[in-house]
């Protein structure tokens, strides 16, 4: 039997990623999902590409915002949450799955109000404002780390991950000549980790390591000019397309700290130095950096603390200790979780079919 699917999470790549593996293996069991998003989101370019129907709404942010985003923004949510459920009677979708966020809450409000069954993926190790909010009328809480079931009804959850390309988890173990290093600051690159491998240049270059740096299109022409005249091996780029690839070059990354971007050093089981963005919402990359270092599966360091000499010594005290190395390699992948979006596809044919919530 085919049914539809309501899918809610928007706004970032974090959101929108997760949701489309689940609509994904939705469609391929031949159910027809379709996504509730914002013009300014990026589901706007996303769920389109993907052949995914995609309803709109206006909604903003609360957290961090001043007093005239946060009163326009509760604005919108009341005219969001009729629209969302106009949606809901003309489409009449069998379940929610949400990503959280708060595009996520307009549909998640007019799904408990028309009684609509939801199940919630919630990836940081601390649960954002519309989960925490609204996890409680969720069937099931899908989550990443143990600690995140605080924040569900006792008995509603379960780890499961994030779905993760299964790209990661083929990723070889690094068999380099030069000591390699990836640093990523994600695909808008990270001001401090450009910086500070910059000013970290002419020392790796003596030492013979190589390097690859992700460092967005706001800095791409200087730095690249920059690494060439450094004599570094590696190369700079605004973006990496392949990062199952860049990985099985890396022996150590240097990355931030979002949900998604651990997933994959578990899968792909590579050992990390995790630089949490300082102004995340809840300070959740801090708890996610904070949860994989107690697991030895990454080094954690403050953002303010993240300087050239802080990244040459992590570089340093790698180098010098292999054998730490693979046991934080063995701790990442002891993490990875298969299947999570087939686990979450399951889970909404069961509310569908009438199963117990």
């Amino acid at each position: 039997m085919s049914w539809s699917f309501l899918m809610a999470g928007g706004g970032t790549g974090g959101h929108v990623m997760p949701a489309l593996a689940v609509a994904r293996e939705l469609r391929r069991r031949g159910h027809e999902p379709f996504f509730v998003g914002t013009r300014a989101g990026i589901e706007s370019r996303l769920v389109p590409r993907e052949g995914f129907p995609l309803e709109w709404i206006e909604i903003g942010g609360l957290k961090g915002q001043g007093l005239t985003r946060r009163m326009k923004t509760l604005w919108q949510l009341r005219a969001s949450v009729l629209e969302c459920r106009r949606i809901l009677r003309r489409r009449k979708p069998a379940a929610l799955f949400s990503m959280g966020g708060y595009v996520a809450a307009p549909p998640m409000l007019a799904a408990v109000a028309r009684r609509v069954p939801m199940v919630l993926m919630e990836p940081n190790a601390v649960a954002g404002l519309t989960s925490r909010w609204l996890g409680r009328f969720a069937a099931r809480a899908l989550i990443s780390f143990e600690q995140t079931a605080r924040s569900f009804p006792a008995g509603r959850s379960e780890v499961t991950g994030l779905p993760v390309r299964d790209e990661f988890f083929r990723v070889p173990p690094a068999a380099n000549l030069a000591f390699t290093v990836l640093v990523t600051g994600g695909s808008q690159g990270s001001r401090t980790l450009n910086q500070a491998a910059r000013a970290a240049w002419p020392k790796l270059a003596r030492d013979h390591v190589r390097m690859t740096l992700q460092c967005g299109r706001a800095m791409e022409e200087e730095l690249t000019e920059e690494f060439g005249r450094s004599g570094m091996q590696g190369e700079v780029r605004a973006f990496l397309e392949d990062m199952p690839a860049e990985f099985a070059k890396a022996d150590l990354v240097v990355a931030r700290a979002g949900a998604g971007s651990l997933s994959e050093l578990c899968a792909a089981g590579r050992p990390s130095v995790l630089v949490p963005y300082p102004f995340a919402a809840d300070d959740h990359q801090r708890k996610n950096a904070e949860a994989m270092a107690r697991q030895g599966a990454a080094r954690l360091v403050l953002d303010v603390d993240f300087t050239s000499e802080r990244l040459l010594a992590e570089i340093s005290r790698a180098r010098g200790n292999r054998a730490g190395l693979e046991e934080m390699a063995n701790a990442a992948r002891q993490l990875a979780k298969r299947g999570a979006a087939e686990r979450a596809a399951d889970y909404l044919e069961e509310l569908a079919s009438g199963g117990k919530k």
